[in-house]
């Protein structure tokens, strides 16, 4: 098999997928209708808008290429966890450059991948926003802009995480470095020239300035009488409580302990953490008691191989599965989950399981956390009520309220571990509860980048491969992608010299 991390130029000119200036959503079906009748049929039909987008975060091969690490939204957060020290590769395969910190530069696919998966999902947002330059008047109105607003703010958060050396050496938000582009319509007020004048690389103030503007707004309309559907379908769509979810995400990223605290646990509400039982449902089910989030998959929309699950689960008939390359969990990280975790039954212990019937789920250290549904139709989960009580709880500890957020934390240890009864826990508790609960679900790289942090492979009685037993400290230039040399050769607003080291 054959593994490149190169994608030819010519190629990813032809798919057009990386400019900011493309057209990336067909509007042809549309442009012999008046904008009021354009926005009364969106108000009337919201999914017929809205399924563009959620097809896109789950598309195969959207950078142009046809490889089996190539599948949308859940590649760029996978790709992410294996840059860090938490998951282990048992051999060489997908995702092989990413584990070696070695897919961050100008010409590698992984770096189109990432820019093109958010850059399109914001031109797609943009062509809903462009409907509803006055905010929309019904509540199904209000809940596709609400939606569309918390997609492009959502993608500023991933691409100035990606994209942005976004923290000084001391760990505080650099206001002043370079950051992305922005894209707007002539709907959020500027002019045509605006637009494009925005189109270079703005600061990374002005790009965080305008995800948390973009999600608040989106939380305000989401909260106006907009109900997202009923049914499997209906946690592909984003409702207030998702929209909080973002929110919460992005005051973890700014440092806004209090914004974080108070939007995570307003997201939270309604919702039920999984019990012991519920850990052991293979994560792949949209329907889940603490899901917020996701994406469901059908038979029309699964991907086979070149799917998250095929990746991540040793449990399905995929790559890891079949131990082409299962991804364990770090033996480091397993030995700190105590026995009466039930999350460590999640995972293989150093001695492996010989009763398991895949070869991968057979390995030390291997996850039984994800599943298979027989038919390749596994979910993909986005957001769980779980991640808000971590962040209410993080955001708690510091600001100095230890004992609070203990409180805060216990509603999820009290499905966890029976008897966790701490008094009070400070940040790196958190932090470790963090890597523990979210292991695979492509949190990692974002944290360790938030946090200032780097990572140790290096360590004794390590199950890292030998070649990547890597020391990457912070602030290495190795956290940050390079521009697509598509985007610096298209848009007249980046040259060369505005290319990251």
């Amino acid at each position: 098999m054959k593994t490149l991390k190169y994608l030819s130029i010519s190629v990813l000119l032809a798919a057009g997928l990386v400019s900011c200036g493309g057209d990336y959503l067909d509007t042809e079906d549309r442009t012999s209708l008046e904008p009021d009748a354009v926005a009364e049929a969106a108000g009337r039909q919201p999914d017929i808008f809205l399924n563009g987008i959620w097809s896109w975060l789950v598309e195969l091969g959207g950078a142009g290429s046809t490889s089996h690490d190539d599948f949308g939204f859940m590649s760029v957060l996978l790709a992410g966890d294996c840059m860090t020290e938490d998951i282990a590769f048992t051999a060489s395969h997908y995702f092989i450059y990413d584990y070696e910190l070695d897919n961050r530069m100008w010409n590698y696919r992984r770096v189109y991948i990432n820019w093109g998966t958010f850059y399109t999902a914001i031109s797609k947002a943009n062509e809903i926003i462009n409907i509803y330059p006055d905010g929309g008047e019904t509540p199904n109105e209000k809940g596709l802009l609400g939606q569309a607003l918390a997609i492009r703010g959502m993608s500023y958060y991933y691409l100035v995480q990606l994209f942005t050396h976004y923290l000084d050496e001391a760990g505080n938000i650099a206001e002043d470095a370079p950051g992305v582009p922005l894209m707007y319509t002539q709907a959020d007020g500027y002019t045509l020239d605006e637009i494009a004048a925005f189109k270079g690389r703005n600061t990374v103030k002005d790009v965080l300035a305008q995800c948390e503007k973009d999600l608040t707004r989106a939380v305000e309309l989401l909260g106006e009488g907009y109900v997202r559907p009923e049914g499997e379908n209906g946690k592909n769509y984003i409702d207030q409580s998702v929209a909080n979810g973002l929110l919460a995400r992005y005051y973890l990223l700014v440092q806004n302990w209090d914004g974080a605290a108070k939007a995570a646990n307003a997201a939270r509400q309604g919702y039920t953490q999984r019990d012991a039982a519920g850990l052991k449902d293979g994560f792949m089910d949209v329907l889940a008691s603490d899901v917020m989030w996701g994406f469901n998959h059908t038979a029309d929309t699964e991907t086979t191989f070149a799917s998250y699950f095929s990746h991540i689960s040793a449990i399905a008939p995929g790559y890891s599965g079949a131990g082409y390359c299962t991804k364990v969990m770090d033996a480091r990280l397993y030995s700190q989950i105590p026995d009466n975790d039930y999350r460590k039954q999640l995972f293989n212990g150093p001695e492996g399981n010989a009763t398991q019937k895949s070869v991968g789920a057979q390995m030390p250290y291997a996850p039984l956390k994800f599943g298979d549904k027989g038919d390749w139709t596994m979910d993909y989960i986005y957001m769980r009520a779980a991640e808000m009580v971590l962040i209410e709880a993080e955001a708690l500890a510091r600001q100095g309220k230890g004992a609070d957020a203990a409180k805060v934390m216990k509603e999820l240890m009290a499905n966890r571990q029976p008897g966790w009864n701490v008094t009070s826990v400070d940040v790196e508790d958190v932090l470790l509860q963090r890597r523990i609960e979210l292991w695979g679900e492509g949190f990692g790289f974002f944290d360790l980048k938030r946090c200032n942090k780097g990572i140790d492979r290096n360590y004794d009685g390590t199950n890292h491969l030998e070649s990547c037993r890597k020391v990457v400290p912070a602030q290495d230039v190795r956290w940050t992608y390079q521009i697509p040399q598509n985007e610096i050769q298209e848009n007249d607003l980046i040259s060369e010299e505005d290319q990251n080291p």
